[in-house]
């Protein structure tokens, strides 16, 4: 693998998307995507122009074969993207549900292909070399794959950017005290960190955005962004405060939005941007995406996140 942008490691699934609105029992046909947050952050910085790549592991059936299939044409090396023998891929199947009801649910059989990255498999040169590597909490969620997050995070030199994701999904714990003590074990090697504030409050245990922000820079993080949901983003440095207020619009899917805040996050720094430019960017491409109904499938252009960020200042 030649030197990435963007190397995301963890999940990849394939999410089955109801045709129709409404409780999921009433829908009658399905549209299908590549998913898994990792994954779609991966070809949204690809979507934006940048070399990105994915270590994952997925199931050697048909799933898994569309998978690699689908990054690979949306310009994700998968040449880390591996077949476990006997596995099966996970699936997810949403509920769409306007303006903010989305529940999800993931069918992951045993053996967990998910969680099956080995650390001594690692690709130490690549894992290294990448300007980004993007990691998701939910990969320390279980072993092997939370030993080979922990070993990717200790492979990366100080001079690169590596990025901690606090996506709790508490189906993937036991507690939220067991995730906030792998994400503390991971934190003080990353040096980017990205979480709502109930994530960011799992982690610290800080009653407020602010006193968030502040304990996980004196971790050793040099940027923490703190989404506020309805009120906007919150981004920190040591020397520096950004806020930026959300962008109004009609929501169709609120679940991939994440995902294009964190590709077209990666652009900005990759872009040496000042980090309102970054945050404003990241925040539009987040609030486009809600507009539209897939996740992975509806990652933006910078063209079309600009239309927006213009139209609408952030």
């Amino acid at each position: 693998m030649t030197a990435l942008d963007v190397l995301s490691m963890g999940r990849v699934l394939v999410d089955l998307y109801p045709e129709q609105d409404g409780p999921l029992e009433d829908a009658t046909t399905f549209a299908k995507a590549v998913g898994g947050s990792p994954a779609n952050v991966a070809i949204a910085a690809a979507r934006l122009g940048r070399r990105a790549g994915m270590i994952a592991r997925v199931g050697d059936d048909a799933f898994g074969r569309y998978a690699r299939a689908e990054l690979e044409s949306a310009g994700v090396d998968v040449s880390q993207v591996r077949p476990v023998p006997g596995g099966v891929t996970p699936v997810a199947i949403p509920e769409i549900s306007p303006p903010d009801s989305f529940p999800l649910t993931i069918y992951r059989p045993a053996p967990r292909v998910d969680t099956a990255i080995e650390a001594d498999d690692l690709d130490a040169r690549a894992v290294s070399s990448a300007a980004i590597l993007w990691m998701s909490l939910s990969g320390l969620a279980a072993g092997p794959g939370r030993s080979a997050h922990e070993r990717a995070a200790r492979l990366r030199p100080a001079t690169v950017e590596t990025v901690l994701d606090l996506d709790y999904r508490p189906a993937f714990w036991s507690s939220p005290e067991e995730a906030g003590a792998a994400a503390r074990a991971v934190a003080t090697t990353a040096t980017v960190l990205v979480g709502n504030v109930e994530e960011c409050r799992i982690v610290t245990d800080a009653a407020t955005a602010e006193g968030a922000a502040d304990r996980l820079l004196a971790g050793g993080a040099r940027l923490v962004i703190v989404k506020l949901g309805a009120e906007g983003v919150l981004a920190a440095t040591a020397d520096e405060r950004v806020f930026v207020k959300p962008i109004p619009v009609t929501v169709a899917n609120g679940l991939g939005s994440g995902d294009a805040f964190g590709g077209a996050l990666c652009h900005g720094i990759l872009g040496h941007w000042d980090l309102a430019d970054a945050l404003g960017f990241a925040n539009a491409a987040g609030a486009l995406v809600a507009t539209r109904r897939g996740c992975s499938t509806a990652m933006p252009t910078e063209a079309e996140i600009r239309e927006l960020a213009t139209s609408r200042p952030v």
